[in-house]
């Protein structure tokens, strides 16, 4: 699907057209949105929640979706006036796409947004994990002092680095390693890349010091991060994930965790969000999380809300729609 199907015609009562509903969120404000809105001579809605969302959509035009709600198939099966579904963002593993396929709603992402912001913190992660930097604020706050901490971490010249994933946010991964001097090296089954020496997927889980996620989350991926990859992961290592929580099992992370057989993790997503207080990772040692924020920046999200309204005129005058997935 290319269009969302609208034609001339159509766009002579668009106040018929229904709400342009925005999923809950933790945007400072959504002018943009409104400013659209007024536009068009639609209504804006958001929702305080999941339920309130849920419920609006029957009279949706567009549904903006955040990561804080889901779009099932009920949903899409109770939409009677939407035109689009339009993602926050890249990741749409909360979305049912297949569902959307068979209502004919397309549905779009905004990538790109904040590349350089999620990119920056995967990075900046890794380096402070494999310098032992959350190991040895620990140490300090329990009381002790240094004892062994550091001194099993490689130099930057001989640390070898895994990128697993070479789409916008991995490529710039890759390169900021290379520009320090380590041995970065990549994986991608789907994308040709030559900034850094490819390697297979399995030789670079198990011989790497630093293993850095970003991959999208799928049924194949799932668990990528499995009881068995830790396992045989290179004792002392270190793992970055800044795409999807699921991606990785965290009761096996938390175990390998405390074991001492990986040396730290730096997670930014998780599989439930927020962190349900009951968490194996909580009191895990050596790991420094951050609330699904790598994307933040004072730029980003301005950019990341122009490119939803961007997606909803489009949706909203025929024009084909960018990034659709459906």
């Amino acid at each position: 699907m290319t269009e969302t199907g609208f034609s001339e015609n159509k766009l002579t009562n668009l106040s018929d057209l229904g709400t342009i509903l925005i999923a809950p969120h933790q945007f400072p404000a959504v002018e943009r949105e409104q400013q659209l809105a007024d536009e068009f001579g639609m209504d804006v809605i958001v929702s305080p929640d999941a339920e309130s969302f849920h419920a609006a959509i029957p009279d949706a035009a567009l549904v903006l979706v955040t990561p804080y709600a889901r779009v099932e198939a009920t949903d899409f099966e109770a939409m009677k006036r939407c035109v689009a579904v339009i993602r926050y963002g890249i990741g749409y593993d909360n979305i049912d796409v297949e569902a959307a396929r068979k209502a004919g709603i397309p549905v779009s992402i905004v990538p790109g947004a904040a590349s350089e912001e999620v990119g920056s913190h995967a990075f900046t992660m890794g380096l402070s994990l494999s310098r032992r930097i959350p190991a040895g604020q620990a140490s300090i706050a329990r009381g002790a002092w240094a004892g062994t901490i550091g001194l099993d971490t490689p130099r930057f010249s001989e640390l070898d680095v895994a990128v697993i994933g070479m789409g916008r946010i991995g490529r710039r991964v890759a390169e900021w390693y290379s520009a320090i001097g380590t041995n970065v090296r990549a994986y991608d089954p789907f994308i040709n890349f030559d900034t850094v020496p490819a390697a297979p997927l399995d030789e670079l889980l198990e011989e790497s010091d630093i293993v850095s996620l970003h991959l999208p989350l799928t049924a194949e991926t799932r668990h990528f991060i499995s009881a068995d990859v830790l396992k045989r992961m290179r004792k002392g290592s270190v793992i970055v994930n800044v795409s999807r929580g699921g991606l990785i099992d965290e009761l096996a992370l938390a175990e390998a965790l405390h074991s001492g057989h990986i040396a730290g993790a730096g997670l930014d997503v998780f599989s439930r969000e927020p962190l349900p207080a009951d968490n194996v990772l909580r009191d895990a040692p050596n790991i420094i999380m951050t609330p699904h924020v790598s994307w933040r920046s004072n730029r980003a999200l301005e950019t990341l809300q122009e490119g939803v309204v961007l997606r909803c005129r489009q949706a909203l005058t025929g024009q084909p729609l960018s990034d659709l997935v459906t």
